[in-house]
């Protein structure tokens, strides 16, 4: 099939100006395809379920025999040892689940040390 001569400076424009707004959308224009979508609507679920359950996670600790002195081992762990200790207590455990959210174990550590006696 032949074009017309005048047509194909026309052709080649819209080409070019659709990859171009394509490039500035996806770079600067904020567009994302939607497996990031996907992926960061995963991501703010995750915290939103996190701050939900933490609280819980506390309340369980502080309801558990000799809070206190947990209190005071959980103070002397290391930082990144204080979410495992939470874990391995047990406190983290929601009802119904068969495994610890290693995050929300680790929010409801930094909520403990972080409270005020």
């Amino acid at each position: 099939m032949q074009l017309p001569e005048e047509l194909q400076p026309a052709l080649w424009g819209a080409v070019c100006g659709a990859a171009a707004v394509a490039i500035v959308g996806f770079s600067w224009g904020g567009w994302v395809t939607s497996s990031a979508s996907e992926a960061l609507v995963k991501q703010q679920v995750s915290k939103a379920v996190v701050a939900a359950l933490a609280p819980i996670c506390v309340d369980n600790f502080n309801r558990g025999k000799d809070a206190s002195s947990q209190l005071a081992e959980l103070k002397k762990a290391k930082s990144w040892e204080q979410g495992t200790f939470v874990s391995k207590g047990g406190w983290a455990a929601m009802p119904g689940t068969a495994s610890v959210d290693t995050a929300m174990a680790n929010s409801c550590a930094e909520m403990l040390v972080a409270a005020k006696p």
